[in-house]
């Protein structure tokens, strides 16, 4: 074996890390659907825990079977069958002597057999969320896991408590949770399976946020350099840098846009009540004057659902890809550490001394992990470029129906006063 240039590893015959042919293709002009490969090294920890501490046995194996087993639940479902469907509705606040928080009620309807029941309802709070998305994180490491809204707020600017904010954060996780549930392997996740279905989940207990994987990765590959980083991830860490300087152009954008909205509409508030006022002393302009004040109520009314719409619909959107980027980031960075941990390795065989010796299993396996986690990667980077398209696409073309809709509206309220200035001015013509 060549120390410049190490070709296969003796003992299992496949490719060293030059050699291995990635999912990706760097020849492809745009990244294109490939079948989702299941992660064999996923199936998370046999000592499943709850946050309470108490052990569930809720094995939940992607199994030919379960996956066969579809039932169409749902007519908008794009001509795709599923068989999990989760809702995250009805918040409640809570207050007792030591804290105040919102649950939400988690609905799951589904037709697997490794759930004991087709319909399950559970109340959650943010930090159950929390704990199920650091448990995928952990388990799942090799996939792409979609963001929370973020658990801290600034005191003083948005109040948690309120009914926007609350609604706010309903959909990002009801997002939150139909994102997992769509997922091919992080569906069948045990964690995911105890979370819908497991009623106790009242006592808390601390989290491990780091797995032992990630902390031995991090203490080998401390200060290495990758030595054959494929040119495709490369690509994406490029793209994810672009796609976030565009999303923050935008955002500044919008909320530019929604500051003066805002303070048009105060304008708007305070200008119709001046012709109301106005009318009172004039006669014979008493119905148009007070026609032109209800048109710039009804104008003020449609400015404020755009400007709601934005801020409820628009920014949080905008928000969540945000945070999705940081994911993604993340994966690529574990990604590059487990290529690393193999490159060091393998460099530590090709320059031994013993030649004949045969290759640690070690080496195989991070190979084997190598390979896994660009198959995996390669299927959520395709789902998530997916989802995107379809997101902003809504996204935008719902705020421009939206926005045809507050024309539309500002039109009619100033049309109706129409008749009424044409019955003045016959009404003055006739009196000449």
């Amino acid at each position: 074996m060549s120390a410049g240039t190490p070709r296969s590893l003796a003992s299992s015959g496949q490719k060293s890390i030059q050699d291995i042919c990635h999912p990706l293709s760097a020849e492809e002009s745009a990244l294109s659907r490939s079948p989702d490969v299941l992660n064999p090294s996923g199936a998370g920890e046999k000592d499943l825990s709850l946050p309470n501490g108490t052990p569930v046995d809720t094995s939940s194996p992607a199994s030919s079977s379960s996956l066969l087993n579809r039932l169409q639940l749902d007519d908008d479902l794009d001509g795709e069958t599923r068989d999990l469907f989760v809702t995250v509705d009805d918040p409640k606040k809570h207050v007792s002597t030591m804290e105040t928080y919102i649950t939400y009620r988690v609905c799951t309807k589904t037709t697997r057999t490794e759930f004991d029941l087709p319909d399950y309802s559970v109340r959650r709070r943010y930090q159950d969320f929390d704990w199920l998305r650091n448990k995928l994180e952990e388990s799942q490491p090799t996939h792409l896991i979609p963001p929370l809204p973020e658990k801290f707020v600034m005191k003083g600017v948005v109040d948690r408590f309120s009914e926007e904010f609350v609604e706010t954060r309903r959909k990002a996780l009801d997002k939150f949770l139909k994102r997992v549930a769509d997922h091919p392997v992080l569906s069948f996740n045990e964690h995911f399976n105890a979370f819908l279905s497991a009623k106790d989940l009242n006592k808390r207990q601390g989290l491990a946020l780091l797995t032992k994987m990630g902390e031995s990765v991090k203490y080998v590959t401390g200060g290495y350099k990758l030595r054959g980083r494929p040119i495709e991830f490369a690509a994406m860490g490029d793209y994810l840098d672009v796609f976030t300087q565009k999303l923050g152009t935008i955002d500044r954008i919008a909320q530019r846009i929604i500051k003066e909205q805002s303070e048009f509409l105060m304008e708007l508030r305070e200008y119709g009540p001046v012709y109301s006022s106005w009318s009172s002393f004039e006669e014979e302009l008493h119905d148009p004057l007070e026609g032109v004040a209800g048109c710039v109520s009804n104008c003020s009314s449609a400015l404020d659902e755009l400007t709601e719409d934005m801020s409820e619909d628009f920014l949080p959107v905008l928000r969540e890809y945000v945070l999705y980027i940081e994911s993604m980031k993340n994966v690529l960075k574990k990604r590059d550490q487990v290529q690393a941990e193999y490159e060091t390795k393998l460099e530590a065989v090709v320059f031994r001394e013993d030649k004949k010796t045969p290759v640690p299993t070690d080496v195989e396996k991070c190979q084997d992990r190598v390979e896994c986690f660009n198959a995996d990667l390669k299927a959520d980077w395709d789902r998530w470029q997916n989802n995107k398209r379809q997101d902003f696409r809504q996204l935008l073309t719902g705020m421009a129906d939206k926005n045809i809709q507050y024309y539309e509206k500002c039109l009619a309220a100033w049309e109706s006063l129409i008749p009424l200035l044409q019955d003045k001015q016959e009404a003055r013509g006739e009196t000449n």
